[in-house]
């Protein structure tokens, strides 16, 4: 049985002005392309898919969102394999005290090499120290009480980690967006799709 994976919703507005819940085809498909099954959730009355996921993977998006830090307290709380992408990874670092800061060279699918710290989960599922990666957020984490895994070559934080959790990692860019072209964005989804999956054959 492939491990269901949820995929938290972020909040929008349709063109009709009806509020709906946005999910990204990128992160759906590498889901299911990596061997899970993405189930899009809302952000509230996560009691109902606790049971059901084996896993969650915290979207990017434009603005930090309060429901989502209550999400990820009860995850890390409870040792729940967590994925946060971009915004996702931002909310990570906030609720572990992070600040933010606004930054202006890091949007618009920019291409750029980050550095991996050799003791980090990331750099445990990739093998390398450095990789290429890709940029389009808004916003940056100055500095959080979780552990950082690696930075960009003008020092920008790339990715946080709990190392005492199974699985509790953020990146702060889209690896969804280069699944297909590039390994080192596949593992990402595969390692945590693999360690969902034994949890979920437990």
């Amino acid at each position: 049985m492939r491990p269901i994976i949820g995929i938290i919703m972020r909040n929008g507005v349709s063109d009709t002005f009806k509020n709906i819940g946005i999910s990204y085809d990128d992160i759906v498909y590498s889901v299911i392309k990596s061997g899970g099954i993405p189930v899009i959730i809302p952000n509230d009355n996560i009691n109902l898919y606790l049971n059901l996921c084996s896993g969650f993977i915290l979207q990017g998006g434009d603005d930090v969102c309060d429901n989502n830090l209550k999400l990820l307290k009860l995850f890390m709380d409870n040792d729940i394999p967590t994925l946060g992408i971009c915004l996702g990874m931002q909310e990570m670092a906030v609720l572990n005290d992070g600040i933010l800061f606004d930054v202006s060279k890091h949007s618009g699918d920019i291409l750029h090499e980050i550095t991996i710290k050799n003791n980090s989960l990331l750099y445990k599922i990739l093998g390398v120290s450095k990789t290429i990666v890709n940029s389009r957020h808004k916003s940056a984490v100055l500095s959080t009480k979780m552990d950082v895994g690696s930075v960009s070559m003008d020092n920008v934080i790339e990715s946080v980690e709990i190392d005492d959790l199974t699985f509790f990692l953020g990146v702060q860019w889209h690896p969804e967006s280069m699944y297909d072209s590039d390994i080192n964005s596949r593992k990402i989804f595969d390692y945590f799709i693999k360690i969902c999956n034994d949890i979920s054959s437990e």
